[in-house]
């Protein structure tokens, strides 16, 4: 009787040390889920890449794609901490679920950080900036050759010797075609500025074409 006493107790003991520990492990397979989502922009509403999500107390995290979708395991309870270089830091608890898995939509917000104005000089202080100023010394020759070269007489000089461009040429024969045409039923004109006309005039003159036509 005593035998058969002291196995109940042993057994009855035994299934109370053992109850906490299959507890635990049934409560711990299903706390396990699958925890998925995407990190946008707030703002924009685009997927964020290279985002870290870390579970500080499991010791574990994964990074997002160039999409901004991540998925990792998880237990309900943990705390995620969210983070990208240029956003605030966001965190999210995963909630007591009784799916295995766990998906969400992660918006960060900009954070914007006023950076202190640096200012860049070339010379520590001013005492060094006057001292490589008095010893500055100008390329005196390059002045005199600019300064010969900007003369007015050499300018007007270079304007007068300087041959007409294609476009001016362009622009000379269009006016002389345009003014062709405005003469095929009239007397040709004369124009008084232009140095080719008065030229042939002249030549008209000196070979007597005008006496030619009186006569």
């Amino acid at each position: 009787m005593k035998t058969t006493f002291k196995t109940i107790t042993y057994f009855v003991c035994l299934a109370f040390l053992l109850l906490p520990t299959y507890e635990s492990f049934a409560q711990g397979i299903q706390q396990t889920i699958v925890f998925s989502g995407v990190v946008i922009d707030g703002d924009s509403s685009r997927g964020i890449k290279h985002a870290n999500l870390y579970i500080s107390r499991a010791g574990r995290g994964t990074v997002t794609n160039e999409q901004g979708f991540f998925t990792m395991p998880a237990m309900a309870g943990d705390t995620v901490v969210i983070t990208r270089l240029g956003y605030e830091k966001k965190m999210l608890i995963i909630p007591q679920r009784s799916e295995s898995a766990y998906s969400v939509v992660i918006d960060l917000k900009i954070k914007a950080r006023m950076l202190p104005v640096v200012e860049i000089h070339p010379y520590g202080n001013e005492e060094v900036f006057k001292e490589v100023f008095l010893a500055l010394r100008l390329p005196e020759k390059r002045y005199e050759s600019m300064a010969k070269n900007l003369n007015k007489q050499s300018m007007a000089i270079m304007a007068r010797s300087m041959p007409m461009d294609g476009n001016m040429n362009y622009k000379f024969y269009m006016q002389q075609q345009i003014q062709a045409l405005n003469n095929v039923n009239s007397m040709q004109s004369i124009p008084l500025l232009n140095p080719f006309a008065w030229a042939e005039f002249i030549k008209s003159i000196k070979r007597g074409d005008l006496k030619r036509k009186d006569d």
